[in-house]
């Protein structure tokens, strides 16, 4: 039987692999990579909450297993600068102080985030050039330049005595990126011809036939859909997708508008761009104040928003709570982007607004206005036939997606595939790939200016008090535990306004009747006093209301 990963997780004879977010989901990816006692990690991303966590915009891995273990973490080696990748680096860095290696966008988009978190000064980040090959530790390094939808995205291979491994991270085969470099299909061919013992990839897309599409038909599909319309034009995309945000600027162009971005990650993607020079030759956007200026068939506006996020750009236009721009019958809302699973229903809902407004409503739906950075099936089985692992595990996805590429890894002659989950040590070599145990796992989420663990008290309690209100009790008592003054209850979240006094007179007199029928001991003891006064709040609610709501009762003696 193996040994516990738990008191050998990284034992110095066997290279290993570890997820503690990104297998089984979409987003939150931090990858670990063990050999020779040593750790590497790849990623370090956060995802978005719903309304399962009241209160929590952002949630991320618990790292608790490898902070646990940061004298042996050697460096976080980050793939690209999409949020679901590096998201997380600010807010759990500190508990990691571990080298950050990234290429120069990255590194510009990332050291914008530790400005605004404080740490620019204390996170070392060693910005390494596109094909860039460098030491970690005990891992060789080397990035191969894919394509995406942001710039500069990197699958990194991590070369051992063990074996050589790919970490794709996400990628796709576009021939005409607009923005960056073409995939480095020559570096991969070359690193198939050495040999590849495993190549953790991509699943997103891994249901998807055919290919994902290329930026270049989006653009000649955004320019022909401007030119159509008549009025103010609003292109709704990710503010990462720098192709896209040119693309938009080429629209406005060709039919003498001007574009102007409304975000303020969009503008900050736009800086870290014309820094890393990307953007180029795009003119300066304008700001949406000067936007708000110009003729309505004169101005193309790119905005946050894209998925119906209630504080972003486009949400506050169309609820007419944006300072400076209003969008009326007769304008377009092109939605450049994919819905993210468990955003439809912010989308409609901002949909929806829109649509009651007169706008003309364009989606993927509908035309070609977006293609995924995702590979789809095509482009997997040519990574693989390029690559040509031994072991394929099959990561980014949640689990139909993993277990979509394990059977295609396996149509394409991959020897062996391995289907892990977040928390799972998996043996790479040496021997047949295996999972030789688990490690804790979970999520922490940022409440707040703190960060809290998803399954904790804290949000356990908000999610009842959302659900079934709240009630506070306050009683007054002598030495005796006899009441000295009526008590105090007030009820919220359980009944409309106009029943309250009615309510709170009902739960006063239970809970007197309830203290009252205590024995003369245990009047004396404060708990108990407490728990019978919030029983009777309870049983009270339940049978009148069928709620049973978070009840506090706070006790003071005379």
């Amino acid at each position: 039987m193996s040994e516990s990963p738990l008191s050998a997780p990284n034992r110095p004879d066997e290279l290993v692999f570890l997820a503690l977010g990104g297998v089984g989901e979409i987003g939150m990816n931090l990858a670990l990579y063990g050999y020779g006692g040593r750790w590497l990690m790849i990623d370090c991303g956060i995802s978005f909450a719903d309304e399962t966590l009241p209160g929590v915009d952002v949630i991320m891995p618990e790292p608790g297993f490898i902070a646990e273990r940061a004298g042996e973490l050697d460096g976080l080696v980050v793939t690209h600068a999409h949020e679901d990748h590096i998201g997380a680096i600010p807010y759990l860095w500190p508990r990691l102080r571990c080298p950050v290696y990234a290429t120069p966008f990255t590194a510009a988009v990332l050291r914008a985030k530790l400005i605004e978190a404080g740490l620019e000064h204390e996170v070392p980040v060693t910005v390494v050039p596109m094909s860039g090959k460098f030491t970690v530790g005990t891992f060789e390094i080397e990035l191969i330049t894919l394509t995406h939808s942001i710039p500069e995205p990197n699958a990194v291979v991590l070369r051992t005595p063990l074996g050589t491994v790919l970490h794709t991270g996400d990628w796709k085969f576009d021939p005409t990126p607009l923005v960056g470099d073409t995939s480095d299909i020559a570096a991969l061919r070359r690193l198939g011809d050495e040999g590849v013992l495993a190549m953790i990839c991509d699943s997103t897309n891994a249901l998807r036939p055919g290919e994902s599409g290329s930026e270049a038909d989006v653009r000649c599909s955004l320019i022909d859909i401007v030119g159509r319309c008549k009025r103010r034009v609003v292109i709704a995309c990710f503010a990462s997708n720098v192709a896209r945000v040119e693309s938009a600027a080429a629209a406005a162009a060709a039919h003498d508008r001007q574009a102007a971005l409304v975000g303020r990650s969009l503008w900050r993607m736009d800086h870290a761009a014309r820094e890393t020079g990307y953007l180029d030759e795009v003119p300066p956007f304008l700001t949406d104040e000067e936007a708000a200026y110009l003729p309505r068939e004169k101005v193309l506006l790119v905005c946050t928003g894209s998925q119906g996020e209630p504080r972003s750009a486009l949400a506050r236009i169309a609820e007419d709570e944006h300072p400076e721009i209003v969008i009326e019958e007769g304008d377009t809302v092109i939605f450049s982007s994919r819905i993210i699973p468990g955003n439809e229903r912010a989308i409609g809902r901002l949909q929806n607004r829109l649509a009651g407004l007169g706008v003309e409503i364009i989606t993927e739906l509908d035309h070609l206005v977006h293609v995924s950075g995702h590979p789809a099936q095509d482009e997997l089985t040519r990574m693989y036939q390029l690559v040509r692992p031994k072991i394929a595990v099959p990561v980014h996805g949640e689990t139909r997606h993993l277990m979509a590429q394990a059977r295609l890894a396996e149509q394409c002659q991959v020897a062996q595939t391995v289907v892990t989950r977040n928390g799972e040590v998996v043996r790479l070599a040496p021997g047949p790939a295996a999972v030789i145990g688990e490690v804790p796992t979970g999520r922490l989420v940022v409440d707040g200016k703190r960060l809290l663990p998803a399954a904790g008290e804290a949000l356990a309690s908000r999610r009842r008090m959302t659900f079934s209100g709240i009630a506070l009790a306050t009683l007054v008592v002598d030495a005796a535990g006899s009441l000295r003054a009526p008590p105090q209850v007030t009820v919220q979240g359980v009944g409309e306004e106009a029943e309250d006094a009615a309510l709170t007179e009902e739960l006063r007199q239970r809970v007197a009747e309830a203290l009252e029928a205590l024995a003369p001991r245990d009047r004396r003891d404060d708990a108990l006093l407490c728990e019978a006064a919030r029983l009777a709040i309870r049983r009270s609610l339940r049978a009148q209301h069928g709620k049973k709501p978070v009840t506090e009762v706070h006790l003071v003696r005379i």
